[in-house]
């Protein structure tokens, strides 16, 4: 490949050579890579001299080559193993998140085909030598693995062949609008499954286990060898922005469905296991946020500068740590542990029972070196979270701020440093291997060479593990017909089918009102947003739209716009949104810019919050008291309050169901004595919503949080502490805490609920 031109149009030429007893190895004829025999075995020669090293002899345990093969890489190399990239579109498109250039054009001037790479992609190959890819959206199966082909065969070609460890954040739920799950929706083309939250509403750990061996056998066929997941952290505060990616604010239930997502994503069997558990269908995972992210004071999120502190006032610290410790570290399966880490951006403050320092948790030596690594024998991979080396911006509601807290001070080479030293492997969303190679060199002036050789190759060998153990370095090839049978395949999109049905939740059914077995005529209004921003700050326009696709329901009731024509009102809603706990507005006008997060959808005004915040940045830019006390915020979606008792007075006595969307715990004081029957969900599609409600199937979900009575007990509660609030008790007489449930019968009380259920006193 002469120059940009040609690279963008390369398509390599894929050679397979089957072992008896052994591998399959996958080699592109242009990458310069040789097949040694030797003892009526073949070998890939990935360094392509000719002579089989250990680390090309898959004869070897995975540990053996890895420690051979980083023992051979510069530190340069070794720079570029430690990196993880920024998000990558599959293609990289303009106008949108991530773009990229083909031959210095867009890719829409380019005439580049969807799986061609990028100019960026090369230049992270072959000049920087990243091997990490993080994949947000894919086109196609298709396309995924024709990409996933041409990265593959420039890494195979270039310096010691080591293969492109490609990964994705969680793609097979229903909300692609966060960051944080940007690959979800309709455009991953995978089998859809309940959000995390609806998983923990099964309260089965079976299902998230098939989840996992499903999930994993769809990321492989897309060329994704890692999962930036699972999300197991404890959901302690009911205002968390990220509570929807958990599994809830249970210790035990959220162990026991680490351990199952773990197993399952990790596991290989039978003829695709090796050894050791670990094979062609295995896929990394990267649990994520140690020591966890649930406690951030007023329930603010360290995606924000205003949200940088996890608080514990409940001195419940311990108990953060138990799905890692408990779940995630010690696997029924053979692979033992979940392979890789990552820490939250939070600050936790006071923890450091060390060195006392107050700084964001991947440089807290304390916590990574002493508690992680020493105290629980943790040798898999550390990465960071995304741009925390990066400078902040000026304001504190950015998504897109550098998040390096409590080292703002630092320069990014020495962030990098103190990361190293702190016992961090890789740079999560870095692509410049500058500031790594200045951290190394300032490693050898404080300790001299051969200590930071030896903390680079340890960092490395880690890393090349987890390249090793999926089998990526004898065959990271696809064959693009067989990614399109498997992706997405019938057997699959049953199953997810199947865990969202299992994990809607009913909550009333007054009068037993529901199953609606009859084709009856329903009435569903319109939802109303006003205009107003997204998470990333960019402005949404005002809208009046029906909420569901009318076409589905008509399939089950027939649908009537006119309220006196109906059986019954439908009225489907999401719990309540007041923001991110941060006025940028009340900033500008003398305030210190805390505002309160509202689980209720009418204006909250928090006269119960405290005087002074626990945490909070002494720095001159910066606010020390946090508080937000007296002061009131709106919710972006009352609108749906009012539609619940706008149809209650429109149907004239006539039941009114609710169906309800959450990601948060909910106060639905607001409505509930006026709904007949609610029906909660955390991600399915309205299919599965309309099954349950005509009785095709028994609902048998179980509530993974606690339902506030009032935003006083909201208040009150520790960040820290699980199970501290008071719950709301219904019209019916039913208490909507921690594992309840209703099925068409009653109460659910089952061997679920006698092992996850808390006796409250």
């Amino acid at each position: 490949m002469s120059n940009r031109e040609t690279a963008l149009h390369y398509e390599p030429t894929i050679q397979y050579i089957r072992n008896e007893n052994g591998p399959t190895l996958g080699y592109s004829t242009a990458s310069g890579v040789r097949i040694i025999e030797k003892d009526g075995l073949y070998f890939k020669n990935s360094s392509k001299d000719g002579v089989l090293k250990p680390y090309e002899d898959w004869r070897l345990p995975a540990e053996e080559r890895a420690k051979d093969l980083a023992s051979r890489l510069s530190i340069e190399e070794i720079a570029g193993l430690m990196l993880y990239s920024t998000h990558q579109n599959i293609p990289a498109r303009s106008g949108g998140w991530f773009g990229g250039s083909y031959a210095g054009k867009t890719y829409e001037e380019s005439g580049a085909k969807p799986w061609d790479l990028t100019d960026e992609q090369l230049a992270f190959l072959v000049q920087t030598h990243l091997r990490h890819f993080l994949i947000m959206m894919v086109e196609n199966a298709e396309s995924s693995a024709r990409w996933n082909n041409r990265l593959q065969a420039v890494a195979e070609g270039s310096g010691f062949g080591i293969p492109v460890n490609n990964s994705s954040d969680p793609r097979h739920g229903f909300d692609a609008s966060s960051e944080f799950n940007a690959g979800a929706g309709s455009t991953s083309r995978v089998s859809f499954w309940p959000e995390t939250l609806g998983l923990a509403a099964t309260f089965d750990p079976a299902i998230t286990r098939q989840f996992g061996e499903i999930a994993s056998k769809e990321y492989r066929a897309l060329g994704m060898a890692t999962a930036l997941s699972p999300q197991i952290d404890i959901a302690t505060d009911p205002r968390w922005h990220r509570f929807n990616g958990t599994f809830g604010e249970d210790p035990k239930l959220s162990t026991d469905m680490a351990r199952a997502y773990v197993d399952g994503f990790q596991t290989s069997e039978g003829e695709h296991e090796p050894t050791d558990g670990w094979g062609n269908d295995s896929v990394n995972a990267m649990v994520k946020h140690w020591p966890g992210g649930g406690s951030g004071e007023g329930g603010r999120d360290a995606h924000f500068g205003c949200g940088k502190y996890a608080i514990y006032p409940g001195n419940n610290f311990e108990e953060h740590l138990i799905p890692f410790v408990e779940g995630a570290f010690q696997l029924e399966g053979k692979t033992g542990r979940a392979s890789a880490v990552m820490p939250y951006y939070t600050i936790s403050h006071t923890q450091d029972k060390k060195n006392g320092e107050n700084v964001g948790n991947s440089y807290n030596r304390y916590l990574i070196s002493d508690l992680l690594r020493e105290q629980y024998g943790y040798d898999g991979v550390v990465c960071t979270d995304w741009s925390i080396t990066a400078d902040e911006s000026d304001r504190k509601d950015s998504v897109f701020s550098g998040k390096s807290w409590g080292v703002e001070h630092l320069s990014v080479a020495e962030r990098h440093y103190k990361l190293i030293m702190a016992g961090v492997d890789q740079f999560g969303g870095n692509n410049d291997a500058g500031p790594v190679l200045e951290a190394y060199q300032m490693g050898v002036e404080d300790h001299g060479e051969a200590f930071m050789r030896a903390r680079f190759e340890k960092s490395a060998v880690r890393l090349l593990l987890n390249i090793f153990r999926p089998g990526l370095f004898e065959n990271p090839y696809l064959q693009p017909e067989e990614s399109q049978k498997i992706v997405g395949c019938a057997e699959f999109v049953d199953a997810g089918y199947e865990a969202q049905l299992k994990s809607v939740v009913l909550l009333k059914n007054k009068g037993q009102v529901l199953p609606i077995k009859e084709r009856k005529k329903v009435y569903i209004p319109k939802r109303y947003l006003p205009a107003g921003e997204n998470w990333v700050g960019m402005p949404t326009p005002e809208k009046l739209e029906y909420p569901v696709d009318l076409s589905v329901v008509a399939d089950y009731f027939d649908v009537t716009d006119t309220p006196e024509e109906a059986d019954f009102g439908l009225v489907f809603i999401k719990n309540p949104n007041s923001g991110i706990g941060y006025s940028q507005e009340d900033a500008d006008q003398g305030g210190n810019g805390y505002v309160p997060i509202s689980l209720q959808y009418r204006p909250y005004t928090a006269d119960l919050a405290r005087e002074r915040s626990i945490a909070g940045d002494p720095r001159e830019n910066d606010v020390l008291n946090r508080t937000y006390k007296g002061k009131t915020v709106t919710t972006h979606n009352a609108h749906d309050l009012y539609a619940i008792l706008e149809t209650k007075e429109k149907m004239k006595g006539k039941p009114v169901i609710v169906s309800m969307l959450q990601s948060n715990p909910t106060i639905v004081a607001e409505f509930e004595a006026v709904a007949d029957a609610i029906i909660t969900n955390f991600g399915v599609n309205l299919q599965a919503i309309m099954e349950v409600l005509t009785g095709s199937f028994e609902p048998s979900g179980l509530l993974p949080f606690q339902m506030p009575a009032n935003m006083k007990t909201v208040e009150e509660q520790y960040e820290d502490v699980p199970h501290d609030m008071d719950c709301y008790v219904d019209s019916e007489g039913h208490v909507y805490d921690f594992g309840f449930g209703l099925n068409w019968r009653g109460v659910i009380e089952d061997a679920r609920t006698e092992k996850y259920r808390k006796v409250r006193c």
